[in-house]
């Protein structure tokens, strides 16, 4: 308690010299927490918009010819039919499920309110490709009972819920699409981040109802196995020529078939923060150093003016080990303190901003976002902090070392 007294009272008398210490140990701490908030968030924002669909998920549409092929002229319109779908299954072997997509725009009404929205024909696999979810009590998705025997059974999105049915539970009532009537059984739930609400009927009721020529414009699929871009890139190849193969046109026409690999956007966004991690940490680190540097210049000074105190703590009687010791623990507590002031300030407003994006997320429901939950991990606040306080006592113990090693009357003759 001494000691305690000793230091605190030290740290009083030289408040420049403390506070400007102080000041090197909380900026470095603070500006690495929120350079590393802020790479985190830009992460967490963009990897959340793949959340909509699964990661490892192909979909295709089919487009126009831009170029002859074998005596075909070029400016054709690109269908898919059932047989594409059976090819992809049978020569693509990466593809471990599949789906025909039917959309159009639909009047959908329930009583006196309608809305347009997106009316979706498609196979049970639609619900994992696009990671639809269903809570308790909020029916199911399609199987395949409703599509072999073409029901009329519809799958409605949240968002088409509130406002037709003013979140009332619509399962098992009736909606009306066009002058057709469908039975409500589930209700998705997950948030979609654009448009109206989709509903979602089977795709041999839509093939049956809307497509007469049975011809669709979209499938989509997931994959296995395709680990880098390389892999990705092939997979691409592949497909195109498979699908120019039935659809007879050129391999290397890109406006035939329209290809978006989420597998490979994923890994290319990842690819890219992983340098934007290693950039911003780069900087913490610098960052960081020039704290440390900062605590050991001002330490080393501190003990350099005070060589004369120590000088005159040995006359009288004050063994080294008690100076070295008082010097260890002001270090300590220097950095210990305002390490920690620091670290609050830099989570302080990480979590305001993190509080602010969720505000604004919540009065905007239909926006996408590009920053989400500029958090840091609590472990590298920690052992950075830890670093600081080690670098302040590395720098006050060093020369306390050397000046209680010399005599107390050459000590007292420092200036």
């Amino acid at each position: 308690m001494n000691t305690l007294q000793e230091i605190l009272a030290g740290l009083k008398h030289n408040k420049l010299r403390t506070i400007l210490t102080g000041l090197s140990v909380s900026w470095g701490i603070f500006i690495l927490i929120v350079l590393l908030g802020a790479g985190n968030g830009l992460k967490n924002g963009v990897t959340s918009n793949f959340s909509r669909r699964a990661t490892n998920t192909v979909q295709t549409w089919a487009g126009q010819t831009s170029m002859p092929y074998n005596g075909l002229k070029s400016g054709r319109n690109m269908n898919f039919s059932e047989k594409e779908i059976v090819a992809i299954d049978k020569n693509v072997e990466e593809a471990i499920s599949g789906t025909g997509i039917i959309e159009k725009q639909s009047t959908i009404s329930v009583g006196a309110e309608y809305g347009t929205f997106s009316l979706i024909g498609c196979d049970p696999e639609y619900q994992q490709i696009f990671n639809l979810k269903f809570e308790h009590g909020n029916g199911r998705f399609i199987n395949r009972l409703d599509l072999n025997a073409t029901k009329k059974v519809a799958v409605i999105d949240k968002k088409v819920q509130e406002m037709l049915f003013k979140n009332a539970n619509p399962i098992g009532k009736q909606i009306k699409v066009g002058s057709i009537m469908f039975q409500v059984v589930g209700v998705n739930t997950k948030k979609e981040n654009w448009g109206n609400g989709k509903v979602y009927i089977p795709f041999t009721t839509a093939q049956l109802i809307y497509n007469p020529d049975r011809k669709f414009r979209s499938i989509a699929m997931t994959v296995n196995g395709l680990e880098s871009e390389a892999e990705n890139e092939t997979f691409n190849d592949n497909l195109r020529k498979n699908m120019a193969q039935n659809l007879r046109f050129d391999p290397k026409d890109m406006e035939a078939l329209w290809i978006q690999n989420s597998q490979r956007d994923y890994l290319e966004t990842m690819k890219i923060f992983g340098g934007i991690t290693i950039f911003v940490s780069i900087i913490g680190i610098f960052t960081l150093i020039a704290g440390i540097v900062g605590v050991s210049n001002i330490m080393l000074v501190s003990v350099k003016e005070r060589t004369r105190e120590f000088g005159i703590r040995k006359a009288i009687g004050a063994p080294p080990s008690h100076i070295l010791r008082s010097i260890i623990i002001e270090s300590i507590l220097i950095t210990g303190v305002f390490g920690y002031i620091g670290m609050m300030m830099g989570i302080g407003l990480t979590e305001f901003i993190n509080y602010i994006l969720i505000q604004s997320a919540a009065g905007n429901p239909d926006g996408m976002t590009v920053f989400k939950d500029p958090t840091v991990s609590l472990s590298y606040v920690l052992t950075s902090t830890t670093i600081l306080i080690i670098a302040g006592v590395i720098a006050g113990y060093m020369p306390a070392r050397r000046a209680v090693r010399i005599k107390p009357i050459e000590a007292m003759r420092e200036e």
